[in-house]
């Protein structure tokens, strides 16, 4: 699927604009849009930056169908996450920011060639390291790594169930854990296992084999922790393939992407199951992990936790403990072409969203 898939604004040749992507609700890849407006200028202590590289995570997914659990009203742009270069600053920004790389959470709007920020929203990204190289590890490394050493915690030689082992999550969770001197049981399709081995995962299919039977013939006396990103009957599984002490760190509810109904109900299950789980008294530990959580409270704590992790995914990048996967570069206006790549399960890695060489909504129709 070509830009002439996704219906667009026509903008003004020659002139400096900002191009955008809009999911307008409920619609097949395909629907979404191509918006040109003015670049806007930085307020008070924020930038601007000119976007580099973005992402398809499994969040553009679930709100194209309105199944993220606290998406905005549409129309918004989606993307996650991006790293770009700062462009301009802001009063109060300090002015060496300008020209530098940098990359941010944003949760929506990051389908975009310049987005605003505030500055102390932006995590610098190290010399050396490419746009694409870092994007592929903002959302999924900050995610990772968070769950496995600010949640699990496995002590070194612990041994870990990983869902979606060679998902975006998954892949930077299990080359963080065998960093940490820890064994993973990684489950996904027969086609990932021979990349899960060269990572140092034990693979389990999970179309052909029995889970929960074939992780106890692995691990006898149960795993130190499960990541479980699925939701519904796989949370009650992984929940009792931990061993004593052992700890359940659920972060979504993918088996529901294409559900009806509530968008709210399958984490408010996970949340009330994770309630009960934590109120026996049997030593195991339940957590519900969101990347977001913290920041209505304290956001000074939050983003200084966020900076810190996210420094220490790129140094592991920088090591070699962690390797950036991507899985195809695609033109910003080929959105839709990309939302449909992420969706078919066929690759590995993340796709990423790049600037348009010249006017990159060329090709597309006319609004």
């Amino acid at each position: 699927m070509g830009t002439a898939g996704i219906a667009g604004a026509a903008g003004t040749a020659g002139s400096a604009q900002l191009v955008e992507i809009v999911l307008p609700g409920v619609v097949e890849p395909e629907g979404l849009r191509i918006r040109r407006r003015e670049i806007p200028a930085p307020g008070p202590g924020q930038i601007v930056v000119r976007m580099e590289a973005t992402g398809v995570s499994f969040a553009e997914q679930q709100m194209r169908r309105a199944r993220y659990y606290d998406q905005p009203p549409f129309p918004f742009v989606p993307g996650y996450d991006l790293v770009g270069t700062v462009l301009t600053a802001g009063e109060g920004v300090a002015p060496e920011l300008i020209g530098k790389r940098v990359a941010s959470l944003v949760k929506v709007g990051g389908w975009a060639t310049h987005v605003v920020l505030d500055a102390a929203d932006a995590v610098e990204v190290p010399a050396g390291v490419g746009a694409a190289e870092a994007e592929t590890l903002v959302v999924n490394g900050i995610t990772a790594w968070q769950m496995l050493h600010r949640r699990a915690r496995v002590r070194e030689g612990g041994t870990i169930l990983v869902h979606g082992a060679n998902g975006g999550v998954g892949t930077v969770l299990v080359q963080l854990a065998r960093a940490a001197g820890l064994r993973v049981i990684g489950t996904a399709s027969a086609r990932h296992h021979d990349a899960l081995r060269e990572l140092g995962a034990t693979p389990v299919d999970y179309r052909a084999e029995d889970v929960p039977a074939r992780v106890r013939e692995l691990a006898p006396g149960g795993v130190d922790a499960v990541f479980d990103h699925l939701g519904g009957r796989s949370v009650v599984d992984s929940w009792r393939l931990l061993a004593p002490g052992g700890t359940l760190v659920a972060y979504g509810s993918a088996t529901t992407r294409d559900d009806s109904g509530s968008k709210q109900l399958p984490v408010l299950k996970i949340l009330g199951r994770v309630w009960l789980w934590n109120a026996l008294p049997n030593g195991r530990r339940a957590y519900f992990f969101n990347v977001w959580a913290g920041r209505a409270l304290n956001k000074d704590r939050f983003r200084a936790r966020l900076g810190a992790d996210l420094t220490q995914v790129f140094r592991a990048l920088q090591r070699g403990e962690v390797s950036a996967r991507i899985a195809a570069r695609l033109p910003l206006t080929r959105a839709a072409e990309a939302l449909r790549l992420a969706e078919s399960g066929t690759v590995a890695g993340k796709v990423v969203l790049i600037p348009d060489s010249g006017d990159g909504a060329t090709g597309a129709s006319a609004q």
